[in-house]
């Protein structure tokens, strides 16, 4: 019998790469929850930033696109740029492609993954240097050198799998800095939560709120709650400063498409990713951040403006709490020290990928991932260092750079991942 390839997490890139590598007869068992974290972790009434042309996830069959899902439950299609995507639509969208492509999807939970032990074919260095000028031999060679993995389920069951793909999307990767975690961070219900932990926000009715951050989460979180009741100000730090993008019929248009505007970085970084990861490693990890950074969507400008207000500050330097209530301490940018109080503080401050953290990879195997900052370092397919551990999505910007952190970053990856994983176990 053959052995599996293992994906882990059922969102837009696991259900992508399931996709791609069922379409190659490679039997794979899929687990999770189909698009939970956009259910359960993005707040209701959210609003898709990308365009429909940017959410579609990728497959080898047609027929499956975002346009394609309209047409088959009878909504309003969503096809140019000025079409939003409510985040209801979205989801519908990616348990409809899981049902028609990956319909055997297993909701269960990867409670741990190792290294299966005592392969015999245990890989020789001088035997892998003749192998270097045929790219597909050397592959074959290198997934010889694994002993495959082990991986246990909640349910109890344990198997084994000859490959396995990491596509758990921002799962456990939020964000707190420790200035704000020393306010005592216990979740939804303390003083101090992340952006992800909310779904509800009618919650905030009638209290104030500070929400932490100028990207579009933030800002939407922020219009969101106000639009619950909530009196809310955006704290933004840095030299970030709230701003909105420029609606599509003000594109310049003299510059190609891409999925996130219209400037050669932006197309050269959507669909010719190929070179980034031969980049300096500070450069990968500077671009990540920057490109596509904190900015809202046109289309919030008129929800947030006049709504929300906003406070730009140097720095937020500490948070304690007075009587149970946050106090952020922050420093302005002429140099001086305010105090800011609120009911609660939302920190929509991102995600960072940490490899160390994803508890569900044994200790042994989280030591051999070769990282950088944190970040799975990863080679043609989207292999890590371990053979046969791939890595996907949000997890695999740092090699790929930032298409990876959205939807459309699903058409360079998952056919290139499911060729490599293809070919590396024929």
């Amino acid at each position: 019998m053959i052995e599996p390839v293992a994906v882990i997490g059922a969102g837009p890139f696991g259900l992508s790469t399931a996709a791609h590598l069922r379409a190659r007869g490679v039997p794979v068992r899929v687990f999770g929850d189909p698009m939970v974290s956009w259910r359960d972790h993005m707040p209701a009434g959210m609003i898709l930033k990308s365009t429909p042309a940017a959410s579609d996830l990728d497959c080898p069959q047609r027929g499956h696109t975002l346009a394609d899902y309209c047409d088959a439950v009878g909504t309003r299609r969503l096809v140019t740029d000025e079409d939003i995507i409510p985040v209801e639509t979205f989801i519908g969208y990616g348990e409809w492609f899981q049902q028609k492509l990956v319909p055997e999807l297993e909701r269960a939970r990867v409670v741990s993954v190792d290294r299966r032990m005592g392969d015999p074919h245990e890989a020789d260095p001088h035997e892998a240097d003749r192998y270097k000028a045929d790219r597909r031999k050397a592959d074959r060679y290198k997934a010889r050198g694994s002993a495959g993995f082990e991986l246990k389920l909640d349910s109890g069951e344990s198997f084994t799998a000859r490959a396995v793909v990491v596509a758990t999307g921002l799962s456990g990767l939020a964000r707190l800095p420790a200035e704000l975690a020393r306010a005592g961070a216990d979740g939804p219900a303390g003083p101090v939560s992340h952006s992800s932990q909310h779904h509800d926000l009618t919650r905030f009715s009638g209290k104030e709120l500070i929400v932490v951050g100028a990207g579009q989460s933030a800002l939407e979180t922020a219009a969101l709650a106000a639009e619950a009741g909530a009196q809310v100000r955006v704290v933004s730090r840095g030299r970030g400063k709230v701003a909105f993008g420029a609606p599509p019929w003000d594109q310049p248009k003299l510059r190609p498409e891409s999925p996130f505007g219209r400037a050669w970085s932006l197309w050269a970084l959507s669909y010719y990713p190929h070179p980034y990861r031969y980049l300096p490693a500070q450069t990968r990890h500077y671009l990540v951040r920057r490109v596509l950074g904190p900015l809202g969507a046109w289309w919030l400008r008129d929800r947030f403006e006049g709504k929300v207000q906003v406070r730009e500050v140097a720095a937020v330097t500490g948070a304690d709490t007075s009587g149970g209530a946050p106090v952020l301490t922050v420093r302005t940018h002429d140099g001086g020290i305010d105090r800011l109080t609120a009911d609660h503080v939302i920190a929509a401050t991102g995600y960072r990928v940490d490899t160390a953290a994803m508890d569900f990879l044994g200790a042994e195997l989280r030591t051999r991932v070769a990282v950088t900052r944190g970040a799975p370092r990863l080679g043609a397919g989207y292999v890590s260092s371990v053979p046969g551990l791939y890595f996907t999505g949000l997890p695999a910007a740092a090699s790929y750079g930032p298409v990876m952190r959205f939807v459309c970053g699903t058409a360079f990856a998952s056919p290139r991942l499911a060729g490599h994983l293809a070919a590396a176990h024929a």
